[in-house]
């Protein structure tokens, strides 16, 4: 029965590994020279390259600059020993059609190259140059702003030929120092900021140039990844194809397999084939979900309802097979076909044997599979394809290392009950899981069909039918009789009746941190005792009503607003500075920070006396009038509801679409300090609001 505790533990990781903080610079540059000597009047390539981070790409400088992204620039800062010839070009990148900004942009990953072409005009030239450029994750789409500086050295200038004079064609100026280095470097991020912007709400004007320099600075220099690491969901994924050998559609085959090649000639060459096979078909699926979903698909997967209430289905559905209510199972037919190949022989025949391995098992690793690219979804590229290489692998280690060693299989234990049992366990934590989907579009939309307590109602009784279950006190159709409860058994009963313990009072209001980014808002619990006792003393001090109040909430009886004009003139109104929480209804890490961070009493207390509070939800769904709705000047799409606006406003005057994602303004609505994102260490966040009111002072 330890198995049991192991998938068990397995899952729980595969679904709940924890959120990585990483410094956000993904990008390392490099410069030189396309060669080592010239002369005066010649002119040479300025070369720049960057190593891009794995699972990172670097937009390009040749497509449109009004499209969204940003694009690479090199700035040269200007000197009498050097002119500027032609644009900046960029050596050989990709293409493709974002839907996010509905156009076509050019890329590169791993390796990128741009050169400039420059004319030397004088010997013992003096060139500096600095980038700003942009990389975005394929994993979880957070995209970073990022800068380089660049000094050239080591050219080699002979004298120009007396008969070639270099003709000066633009107005050089003198030497550069680093002080109008900087400046040229500060001016080219201001600009960059405010070419596309255009007349209307969200256009950035030149009073607020300066306002916009520090915001893309600061975005720099403080940042936390919100996304999981792909090294701890390759791991899951591989604890997953572990629970998945121990299913009874699985388990069973593994001697009858391994006997088959230990009896054949070569035996041992085609049990690592039929392993490579096993890993082949599964990288196959992986690869293919990966291209359907993409990365432009991530918002849309993580906030509509329609994917959210098919994956609300998908393990539901797969739930209710692992219970034994109905096995999924391809056709026939299709299994037959692959039969009939397997028996050629050769080791085509071993790969049709792996081929058909993995339909006859679908069963029970269908649900499983489906679970983790469900997981992996999001619009990631390279998610999808770790996950299946590292579940499959799992998958297939036991076959070939069984066929390699074939006195191993005496040590296994035989097939029976216990196999049913590790099933309809994951069947009980399929159900628990559909909820999370199914959660995420009703609080995106506001039907308050599964407000908190009504969550943890289901969740109460999931998990108590589930240590009933361990127990031997409920039987499903596929069981054995119960005699006696193992001591393993008992031991994961005790966890799962624990856990139900742990939840109860969360029925009244309990904050239950651990599960904080799992359950609904605290503020969708009706019957919260914490909340009445707070808010029987508590009196309203903003002397307004906050424009759609009857949306949003904010934590720990915490006032603001949900409206960054209205916080603003409020902020003005009180002389504070503005707290801008950019967030989301289906942002886990959001509801972390809320209920790990935000009540720390040292953070409340900033909060509730030194800050205007603006909660901006970027993925709600609710359509404004007509007369709000704007075309973005950065996607040039209609921006109509409160999601779509606040979420332009965070890339528009912020260049970022991370949430958490917070922002420290003065009044007039200028970045006080850089901006912060998930860090669940309460210390750092009083600091950075310390910070930020000591910069109002």
């Amino acid at each position: 029965m330890l198995r049991i505790t192991a998938a068990v533990g397995a899952l729980v990781l595969f679904l709940n590994f924890p959120a990585l903080a990483q410094v956000q610079r993904h990008a390392t540059w490099t410069q030189s020279f396309s060669k080592s000597e010239v002369k005066v009047g010649e002119t040479v390539d300025l070369i720049f390259k960057a190593t891009i981070d794995p699972g990172w790409y670097l937009y390009s400088s040749d497509f449109a600059a009004d499209l969204g992204p940003t694009l690479t620039e090199i700035t040269l800062t200007p000197d009498a020993s050097f002119e500027k010839v032609g644009k900046l070009k960029p050596i050989n990148p990709k293409k493709k059609f974002e839907e996010v900004w509905q156009g076509d942009v050019t890329y590169f990953t791993g390796k990128a190259e741009f050169r400039q072409t420059v004319r030397i005009l004088k010997q013992n030239p003096v060139i500096k140059a600095a980038a700003n450029y942009q990389t975005c994750s394929e994993i979880s789409g957070l995209c970073v702003l990022g800068d380089n500086n660049f000094v050239f050295t080591g050219l080699k200038v002979g004298p120009a030929d007396q008969e070639e004079k270099p003709k000066t064609e633009t107005a050089a100026t003198s030497p550069a120092t680093d002080e109008t280095f900087a400046e040229a470097v500060q001016e080219s991020l201001i600009d960059s900021a405010t070419s596309s912007g255009t007349e209307g709400e969200t256009s950035v004007d030149t009073t607020n140039r300066a306002t916009l320099s520090s915001t893309k600075i600061g975005l720099t220099g403080e940042e936390g990844t919100a996304d999981n690491s792909l090294w701890a969901f390759a791991i899951a994924a591989f604890l997953a194809g572990l629970v998945a050998l121990l299913t009874p559609c699985v388990f069973p085959i593994i001697p009858m397999t391994v006997s088959f090649f230990t009896k054949q000639k070569g035996g041992k060459t085609k049990a690592l084939v039929y392993g490579l096979s096993i890993i082949l078909i599964y990288t196959l699926i992986g690869t293919i979900v990966s291209r359907i979903n993409g990365p432009a698909f991530a918002n849309f997967l993580s906030t509509h309802w329609l994917p959210n209430l098919l994956f609300f289905a998908i393990f539901f559905l797969f739930g209710l097979s692992f219970l034994g209510l109905f096995e999924i199972v391809l056709p026939s037919s299709l299994v037959n076909k692959m039969d009939e190949k397997a028996d050629q022989g050769g080791y085509l025949g071993v790969f049709f044997m792996a081929f058909t391995l993995v339909l006859v098992s679908f069963s029970c690793t269908g649900p499983i599979v489906g679970s983790l690219l469900v997981a992996s979804a999001g619009g990631e590229v390279l998610k999808p394809i770790v996950g299946m290489v590292a579940f499959s692998s799992a998958f297939a280690i036991p076959f070939t290392l069984f066929a390699l060693f074939p006195q191993w299989l005496k040590s296994l234990p035989k097939s029976g009950g216990w196999l049913n049992t590790v099933k309809v366990v994951l069947g009980f934590l399929e159900l628990a899981l559909a909820l999370k989907f199914l959660s995420i579009a009703d609080q995106v939309y506001h039907w308050r069909l599964l407000d908190r307590e009504i969550f943890l109602a289901f969740w109460i009784v999931i998990f108590g039918m589930l240590g009933s279950y361990l127990l031997g006190k409920i039987r499903t159709p596929h069981d054995s009789p119960t005699e006696v409860v193992s001591v393993p058994r008992i031991l994961l009963a005790i966890a799962t009746f624990t856990f139900v313990v742990y939840m109860i009072p969360g029925m009244w209001g309990a904050p239950l941190k651990a599960l904080a980014g799992y359950l609904p808002p605290q503020a969708t619990h009706d019957f919260d005792l914490n909340r009445r006792a707070i808010g029987t003393a508590a009196v309203s001090t903003l002397g307004e009503t906050p424009k759609y109040n009857d949306l949003f909430d904010l934590p720990h009886e915490l006032e603001g607003f949900f409206d960054y004009e209205q916080a603003l003139a409020y902020a003005k109104k009180v002389n504070k500075p503005v707290f801008i929480d950019f967030t989301g209804h289906g942002c886990v890490n959001c509801r972390e920070m809320e209920a790990r961070v935000w009540s720390d009493p040292a953070v409340l207390q900033h909060l509730r006396n030194d800050f205007v509070i603006a909660a901006l939800y970027v993925d709600d769904k609710t359509e404004l009038p007509e007369s709000a709705w704007y075309t973005s000047p950065y996607d040039q799409r209609i921006k109509k509801t409160i999601g779509a606006q606040n979420a332009d406003l965070q890339i528009t005057k912020f260049n970022n679409n991370a949430q958490p994602h917070y922002v420290l303004l003065s009044p007039d609505g200028n970045l006080l300090v850089p901006p912060k994102n998930y860090d669940l260490d309460p210390g750092h966040f009083v600091a950075f609001l310390e910070s930020g009111k000591a910069k109002m002072q």
